[in-house]
């Protein structure tokens, strides 16, 4: 289960109620752990960008028009909906398969690594690089052969 992912979802929605709420700096925020969490392409994220204050005059014309004003912010309403679909989909289905085998990944680098090739490792596989295979390919040679065995065991065992 996704248990920490779920509290830092709940800890944004916490955020959105807070005195001195920001939109802009909650939405940098949030769109960081969503791209952590579901990864880059998730619709969440395009979701969350889109959200803006409709400070329009036809907006401001409407509302004096109907008369009708709400004590429920439409945009933090929207932005907490967004949250908690968010976690039903983590208590549900869990993490995305893809993330959590990156994570497991990574993880393991980090124990096995010294600290200067998990670094380079890590920047090489958030990067776009056209030859990143080969840089990878680069640092994984320069380690000696129990190194790698011991990665691979450890791969293949958990």
């Amino acid at each position: 289960m996704a248990e920490k992912e779920i509290l830092l979802l709940k800890d944004q929605i916490e955020k959105l109620y807070q005195k001195k709420f920001e939109l802009e700096a909650w939405k940098s925020s949030t769109l960081i752990l969503i791209e952590r969490i579901f990864g880059k392409d998730d619709l969440k994220l395009k979701m969350i960008n889109s959200l803006k204050y409709d400070y329009s005059s036809w907006n401001m014309r409407n509302t004096a028009a109907t008369g009708k004003t709400s004590n429920i912010d439409p945009v933090l309403m929207q932005a907490e909906e967004i949250m908690q679909a968010a976690i039903a989909e983590l208590q549900t289905i869990g993490l995305p398969v893809n993330i959590k085998e990156k994570h497991k990944l990574l993880e393991l680098l980090s124990e096995e690594l010294t600290g200067k090739h998990f670094k380079e490792l890590e920047l090489l596989i958030k990067n776009d690089d056209t030859d990143k295979e080969a840089k990878i390919a680069e640092i994984l040679n320069s380690l000696d052969k129990e190194k790698l065995v011991s990665i691979l065991v450890k791969l293949l065992t958990d």
